[in-house]
């Protein structure tokens, strides 16, 4: 939710977080704080992030509101690193976790902890997104750690030089080990997308990994790059990603689905390859299901 008003002339010089208690009376101070903290408020369209701010009569606010569970202090450290060289690194982006900063939430999001991971081993350079998951999704995220990189890896993915291999546990069960779908997919609405014509031609593979009860364990290699595809595209082969009730599926405690392995060549002409292992609840969800995942990393581990 969004709280908006526009300060009056009953404010003019009030600081921040007072007048943010005066135009929302509902909210706390405490709860005022945080999220001015987290990145939630904007004036004039601009954030702010510094709770002794004078207010202006006509200044136009924004308060974003984001649940407590959202706001996790993400740190990452060397020790977390998938991959790291001079030009780029890749972190295993947990679920529930947004790859970039919203209009309303700054901390908590892998952009805002690689920036200070950055800053701590001495680099003057801002975490750049080249490319994005879904807050559901876990696994795989790239990011560069200065402006050429930024520039060759974005065209790496944009002339579709990168592989991509996601695994996703799917409700139903496959009548082929192995398949590719081509089709195209357009917007549905604000959350969904869908096969449609006209869409943006989009291809994947897909290659049964694992068979459970009345489900499946699916390699997907997404050979084109557009919003929601491997989801929007096992829904339109009757398997929808378990957890993804968005598209058809069963709920679950998250979505089965997690980039397990990105592959390019990075601005030096080096070989670049990065592997995420799966997290506990995926683990869990598929040794329920009776899909049992060989261990090549931490996949025993803790969320």
């Amino acid at each position: 939710m969004i709280l908006n008003a526009t300060v009056g002339a009953e404010l003019e010089g009030a600081r921040l977080d007072d007048g943010l208690k005066a135009l929302f009376p509902q909210l706390s101070k405490t709860e005022i704080r945080r999220l001015i903290d987290w990145g939630s408020c904007t004036i004039n369209m601009a954030l702010v992030r510094v709770a002794s701010r004078q207010l202006h009569r006509g200044d136009v606010i924004a308060l974003g509101l984001i649940e407590k569970e959202r706001c996790l202090d993400l740190v990452y450290t060397a020790g977390d690193m998938l991959y790291e060289d001079r030009d780029c690194l890749a972190v295993n982006k947990g679920i529930g976790i947004n790859s970039q900063r919203t209009p309303y939430q700054l901390k908590g999001t892998a952009e805002y902890a690689v920036g200070c991971y950055l800053r701590a081993i001495g680099l003057n350079e801002e975490a750049r997104i080249v490319h994005r998951l879904d807050r559901g999704t876990s696994g795989v995220l790239f990011f560069p750690k200065n402006k050429k990189a930024a520039t060759h890896i974005a065209g790496e993915f944009k002339a579709g030089r990168v592989e991509k291999v996601y695994w996703a546990v799917v409700s139903g069960t496959p009548a082929e080990e192995a398949w590719q779908v081509d089709a195209p997919i357009g917007k549905l609405n604000k959350f969904r997308y869908g096969v449609m014509q006209p869409g943006k031609s989009s291809v994947t593979n897909f290659r049964v990994l694992a068979r459970g009860a009345g489900s499946a364990l699916i390699e997907s290699k997404p050979l084109t790059g557009r919003t929601h595809q491997i989801r929007v595209h096992l829904a339109h082969s009757g398997l929808p990603i378990i957890g993804d009730v968005n598209y058809g599926a069963p709920p679950a405690e998250r979505i089965m689905l997690h980039c397990r392995r990105m592959a390019f060549k990075g601005p030096s002409g080096q070989q670049i390859s990065a592997e995420a292992p799966v997290d506990g609840t995926f683990c869990a969800i598929c040794a329920g299901l009776g899909i049992l995942i060989e261990p090549t990393g931490d996949e025993t581990g803790n969320d």
